[in-house]
């Protein structure tokens, strides 16, 4: 790699002349619907995909459509990257991976929730994972996909009925993808509704394009693999002989394990900072649970006392009055003799 260490990861920039191509990518939790999305998007079952909350998808995944408008669609689906139990070194392959696939630069990234799942703060882990490695500005990139279309169908709700009492965290990456959001019914039948939640896919994905100048997003990771490729055409096409192809390649390869080497650092690096702002941040909403719900308990216990003083005094009342009660009977007794 040309430069290294975490903040110079930060340093995206827009890549060069499109090349014709919309290059989308999937992410988010296992179990979501990016495979199955990316199928709806694709109009046929390319990726595998099943209704489980175990990962179907392994590794990171290109297929391609060409759509009615004559655009080449690119749509690369990913395992789930920022699941708690993946490993470092794992996520390190599968971002080069995914980079060699989208070394064109990335028109869009679909962030994947599902309707049947609560926003977690491991989904809001994932997305600081994803923003801590590719720069803040890849929100600027990004199109938040609810699945489970068909769900709230059933339930006679729509999207905004859904969101209404939705977590601020939520809340928050919403305003920030400026209110970019598509809701994917993944089984439905209808030729129209298909149709009608890709086209406003599409047409998320064209204002993004749009307000970047027509310009995929890049950085340097995506730059370097470029060179790569470019330096593979070079050695296949350049005369050499097999020896020197030979030694040419096995420099190649050696380049393409210390990037790799270097990104997984960097990864663990910052998978761990990530991991401790979590650990953070969950430990302060336990104890301030804990201290709300010390502070309800010592409520009720005083609430307690305060009750069984007061029924303490209305008994005592009643018995004063029975007591006077029979001692105007008494009187009057005394009286009528």
């Amino acid at each position: 790699m040309g430069r290294s260490g975490i903040d110079e990861m930060d340093d995206w920039e827009l890549a060069g002349p499109a090349t014709g191509v919309t290059t989308i990518v999937l992410v988010g939790r296992t179990g979501n619907g990016k495979s199955a999305t990316g199928n709806s998007i694709l109009g046929r079952r390319a990726f595998k995909s099943r209704s489980r909350s175990s990962a179907v998808t392994l590794t990171s995944e290109l297929q391609q459509v060409q759509m009615k408008d004559g655009r080449i669609l690119n749509v690369v689906d990913t395992p789930g990257l920022f699941d708690p139990a993946v490993h470092p070194d794992f996520l390190g392959k599968e971002i080069v991976k995914c980079i060699d696939l989208a070394k064109h630069g990335v028109h869009g990234v679909l962030f994947v929730l599902s309707v049947r799942n609560r926003f977690t703060a491991e989904e809001a882990a994932a997305l600081e994972s994803l923003q801590m490695l590719f720069g803040e500005k890849i929100i600027s990139y990004m199109v938040v996909i609810f699945t489970g279309g068909d769900e709230l169908e059933e339930n006679q709700e729509t999207l905004e009925d859904y969101l209404h009492d939705s977590p601020l965290e939520l809340q928050d990456l919403l305003r920030q993808c400026d209110n970019r959001k598509v809701l994917f019914n993944n089984k439905a039948t209808s030729i129209t509704v298909q149709a009608t939640q890709v086209n406003e896919l599409l047409k998320q994905i064209d204002i993004i394009i749009d307000e970047n100048g027509g310009r995929p997003y890049s950085n340097e990771l995506f730059r370097e693999a470029q060179e790569r490729v470019s330096r593979q055409e070079d050695i296949n096409s350049g005369g050499y002989s097999k020896e020197e192809i030979h030694h040419l390649k096995k420099q190649l390869e050696n380049a393409y394990a210390e990037q790799l080497k270097q990104l997984t650092e960097m990864v663990e690096e910052k998978l761990r900072i990530t991991t401790e702002k979590l650990e953070q941040r969950l430990s302060s909403e336990q104890a301030a649970r804990e201290q709300a719900e010390k502070r309800a308990q010592k409520e009720q216990e005083e609430a307690g006392v305060k009750i069984g003083m007061l029924l303490e005094k209305l008994q005592k009342a009643q018995e004063e009055t029975e007591n006077l009660k029979k001692q105007m009977g008494s009187s009057n007794k005394c009286v009528i003799l």
